[in-house]
């Protein structure tokens, strides 16, 4: 991670200023529209969060080491928060408490570059809150405590960091950055298109606007935005930007499957606004706790291989 700031680099204010003239392009175009239908107003308000989402983005990640860890860190806890805000175990303090803490030695295992550490903490997470119902001397309902803290803490803590290790490699915020961009992009074209062509919905129980056609035409599309927008990467080559544009646009509908399947079972759609037209933070987050492990470790990999 770098240790100045980005706002002097002109691939970075390029790309900053190129991301918020998309963004003005659409608003205006679904601006208009959105009288027409319900699909245009649904659209209109998910760009309008974008026009405060995006420069928040653009501005943590360019911020020099180590805010944009922290910043992901804090992230991470907020969404173990709405998690357990969601499950109901929010009550739970000894649970609530160690999950918190745990996610912040994450941050800190990978500030210090300690990855050993970083992939047993899972294991040792697990082992700390079995000793909760010890020293409680309780045992009522504790299988389902100690579950839903592992859940919380693996997906919303552990693999959703990951995205602070890509932060440490070499050019790190601009990888995030490419990562978040490909995985958004992804899911609005899935579901905008699904509206239009979908017909198949191999999940319709589950998550009734994922449509199969959709998900193609989102599988193209981001594609071609990764190929369009690999100069982010250090590497430009085939092999990275098509792992990404893959990671997003197949990885990221199962974190959206995984999520649904939970306020589902809960019978909860939102928690909460947490911007306007975007649900709650886990409907932002949820893409990437799949995706995010897996592209860090496609990345490590393809960067061992030899060069065609």
């Amino acid at each position: 991670m770098s240790h100045t700031s980005l706002f002097d680099h002109r691939l970075y204010l390029e790309t900053g200023l190129l991301v918020i003239g998309l963004i003005s392009i659409l608003g205006i175009g679904l601006f208009f529209l959105r009288k027409n239908s319900t699909h245009f107003r649904a659209g209109w308000a998910s760009v309008k969060s974008w026009f405060f989402l995006a420069p928040l983005i653009l501005f943590v990640l360019a911020l020099p080491s180590p805010w944009p860890l922290l910043a992901l860190t804090l992230v991470s806890i907020s969404s173990i928060k709405v998690f357990f805000q969601m499950s109901g175990m929010y009550h739970r303090s000894w649970f609530v408490w160690i999950s918190y803490i745990f996610t912040l030695l994450l941050g800190l295992t990978i500030y210090l570059g300690a990855d050993e550490i970083f992939n047993i903490l899972p294991m040792i997470f697990l082992g700390t809150i079995c000793w909760i119902p010890l020293l409680r001397n309780s045992y009522q309902r504790m299988i389902q405590y100690i579950a839903l803290s592992l859940m919380a803490f693996t997906f919303f803590g552990w693999s959703l960091m990951h995205l602070g290790r890509l932060l440490m490699l070499g050019s790190g915020p601009y990888i995030v950055l490419y990562l978040y961009l490909l995985t958004e992009i992804s899911e609005n074209v899935s579901l905008s298109s699904g509206r239009f062509f979908g017909k198949i919905k191999p999940f319709a129980t589950i998550s009734p606007r994922l449509t199969l056609e959709g998900v193609l035409i989102s599988l193209m599309v981001t594609l071609l935005v990764a190929w369009g927008m690999r100069h982010l990467l250090p590497d430009r080559s085939e092999r990275f930007w098509i792992a990404a544009g893959l990671a997003a646009a197949v990885l990221g509908r199962f974190g959206d499957l995984f999520l649904s399947v939970i306020r589902r079972d809960l019978g909860i759609r939102d928690t909460g606004v947490f911007i306007i037209g975007r649900g709650d933070i886990l409907a932002r987050v949820d893409k990437l706790i799949f995706v995010g492990p897996i592209y860090y470790y496609l990345y490590i990999f393809l960067q061992r291989l030899p060069h065609p």
